[in-house]
């Protein structure tokens, strides 16, 4: 996969939640700039562990659920393990150098790099969940054996496959380093690998690209500033993803049209359209690669929850702030998935679904912690369930994040 900005493409369009609709009408002029923009981002004075995604009470919440057989935890547990992720006898295959073009073309070590991530980061939940030392020691084997080898990541995908291996290790090292007590003497080199080969090329991010690539990639700066405890890193981080977040997902108090991707180039109103895929009409709930496909829109969903989550665990909640962004951009890609009739207005009446896995960590935060009623997404992401895997970052997020109250 990749993610450039295609010059004249079709539109994008978020909209209601649930099941609202809006009447949309055609919108110029610049925007003012989102309040959360100018946020400050403090990282916590003492970084939480494990920390990246899942905090040790959500971890506790699943594994007492599995344990007693219940639904859905105990049937995505089970998927899980039944999947190659989590086979015990899995070898892993790192390179030296990773190389990733556009769409993953050339694929030189790119999808077994994201696949043994995602392998790790199994084992740390089977490990956690059944206290079976085999798994523990075989997520360490997996993170072990890239951190012994890799050194850099080429081609024009680097940044983003960065983004997608780089979110994915840290959860799996997190796990391990703060709850295996079996022993891990590569912890320091596995530490130098995320710190040498994954944040440079992540944490500053990529303003003139689809807006998934920045959120991806925050996704993984996020997480590697916790693991390592850098605060100065995850401040960085979390500025750049503050910014993009109300520059991706579109609401009507934004003013008459989206705001520009800081940092970009983008600074007219025409330039704002054809990087938004041509569409025009802005609603609330609009993203900005909706018009493009709803693959990379989920990507992008599933990142920004992603850093939502990880910054509720180190103290400082975003959902609050961002409850409304995110209930609509939720719920107005659900109605289309669940088979709504397109209006024309939107991306030239077609889209191009597959939202992926991606609807799980938000639906949970929002209508499990807030209380907010998401009727549409409540059906996407319970219909689906269990959620596995788009083998790229999103993995088994029934497991860890339904209904999970902590």
């Amino acid at each position: 996969m990749r993610h450039g900005v295609p010059a004249g493409l079709a539109a994008l369009a978020l909209g209601l939640a649930a099941a609202l609709t809006l009447t949309p009408t055609a919108q110029a002029g610049p925007p003012p700039a989102p309040a959360a923009r100018a946020a400050g981002a403090v990282a916590p004075a003492q970084f939480a562990h494990p920390g990246v995604l899942n905090s040790r009470a959500q971890l506790d919440f699943v594994r007492t659920k599995v344990q007693a057989g219940e639904q859905p935890w105990k049937g995505a547990f089970d998927a899980m393990l039944a999947s190659g992720y989590g086979s015990l006898s899995r070898t892993p295959t790192p390179r030296a150098v990773v190389e990733c073009g556009s769409y993953s073309n050339p694929d030189i070590g790119c999808s077994d790099e994201r696949e043994d991530a995602i392998a790790a980061y199994t084992d740390a939940l089977a490990w956690y969940i059944t206290r079976d030392a085999r798994y523990a020691r075989k997520s360490i084997e997996l993170m072990d054996a890239w951190s012994a080898k890799i050194k850099d990541h080429t081609n024009s995908n680097a940044p983003l496959q960065s983004g997608w291996a780089g979110s994915t290790w840290p959860r799996a090292a997190e796990i391990i380093k703060h709850t295996y007590t079996g022993g891990w003497a590569g912890q320091g080199r596995f530490a130098t690998m995320l710190r040498d080969v994954y944040l440079p090329e992540v944490i500053n991010g990529k303003p003139n690209s689809n807006g998934n690539w920045e959120l991806i990639m925050m996704d993984a700066a996020i997480g590697i500033s916790v693991h390592l405890d850098d605060r100065a890193s995850y401040d960085k981080a979390m500025a750049i993803y503050l910014g993009r977040v109300p520059a991706y997902f579109y609401l009507a108090s934004d003013g008459p049209q989206p705001a520009y991707p800081p940092r970009s180039t983008i600074d007219t109103k025409s330039e704002l359209v054809d990087y938004w895929h041509g569409q025009s009409t802005f609603v609330d709930g609009l993203a900005q690669e909706t018009c493009r496909d709803f693959g990379h829109t989920g990507m992008a969903i599933a990142a920004t929850m992603h850093v939502a989550e990880t910054s509720r665990i180190q103290g400082r909640d975003l959902y609050p702030q961002f409850k409304d962004r995110f209930r609509y951009a939720l719920g107005f890609h659900a109605q289309y998935e669940l088979g709504a009739k397109v209006p024309s207005w939107l991306c030239g009446g077609s889209l191009a679904k597959g939202i992926g896995p991606a609807t799980e960590v938000g639906y949970n935060a929002l209508h499990t912690r807030l209380g907010i009623g998401m009727e549409n997404t409540r059906k996407l992401t319970e219909g689906r369930r269990p959620a596995g895997t788009e083998n790229h970052f999103e993995a088994w997020e029934t497991l860890t994040h339904a209904d999970n109250p902590n």
